[in-house]
């Protein structure tokens, strides 16, 4: 039989330095360059430029896994939508979370209307398994015209919350980390590649975002042990060497 190719073929460095540099770039707030940096001080001499196409190639695949491994969505699903803005246009990115705040799907679009909404609402029902009972939005107008359109969500609770600046809900607080991010970046630029890093930036990111705050010490170390552990296995990292632990 004859023995499949790993996904690191062809490049020249190690499957953990390729995955350590992915895990860095989505999980915290680097820059391709700061990560560069880390990684020469651990011996790993590598431009941005390569660190760029590991972050475009393989994040979306390991996205992809974080998001089959996780826990069943809960059955309350919040969805809101913030403005950034692109080379100074503004464009829309649509997100919706569950009541535990895991983000189960974004997308960016250059309108706030039905339209857009039913796009979304569409892009929701290819990527989930099941439906949830209730859903959670603000009294934007596009969301109930496009919710009509589709039969699956007839017996689907629709609720709406009053929108406001700073208020704190879940729908809104999900949001803090994009913001975070885009400033950082100075900025989104270009609407394809904001898709695609944003569609892998959630998943990564709450892998290991943890809360914290609500476990002992003890327990936290252990579950991000485990997060570490499964990371390794949606990676296909068998060996973690010292030089990038």
């Amino acid at each position: 039989m004859k023995k499949a190719k790993s996904i690191y073929h062809g490049h020249r460095f190690p499957a953990a330095v390729i995955s350590q540099a992915v895990r860095w770039f989505f999980r915290f707030q680097l820059s391709l360059r700061d990560i560069e940096e880390l990684l020469f001080e651990r011996g790993v001499t590598v431009s941005h430029e390569s660190i760029r196409r590991w972050t475009d190639k393989f994040g979306p695949r390991f996205a992809r896994q974080v998001k089959a491994a996780r826990r069943k969505p809960g059955s309350t699903w919040h969805l809101d939508e913030m403005f950034v803005k692109l080379r100074g246009e503004p464009y829309v990115l649509w997100r919706v979370v569950d009541e535990h705040g895991i983000e189960l799907d974004i997308l960016l679009q250059n309108r706030r209307d039905q339209a857009a909404a039913k796009r979304f609402f569409k892009r929701l029902l290819a990527g989930c398994l099941a439906l949830p009972k209730k859903i959670v939005t603000d009294q934007l107008r596009s969301y109930p015209a496009a919710k009509t359109e589709f039969p699956e969500f007839a017996n689907v609770k629709h609720v709406f919350v009053k929108a406001c600046a700073r208020v704190n809900n879940r729908a809104e607080n999900s949001h803090q980390p994009t913001r975070e991010r885009e400033r950082r970046m100075r900025g989104f630029r270009l609407p394809g590649r904001t898709q695609v890093f944003l569609s892998c930036f959630g998943p990564i990111r709450q892998h290991f975002a943890l809360k914290r705050h609500l476990l002992r010490a003890s327990l936290y170390r252990k579950q991000l042990a485990a997060r570490f552990d499964a990371w390794r296995l949606f990676t296909s990292v068998t060996q973690v060497p010292s030089a990038v632990s």
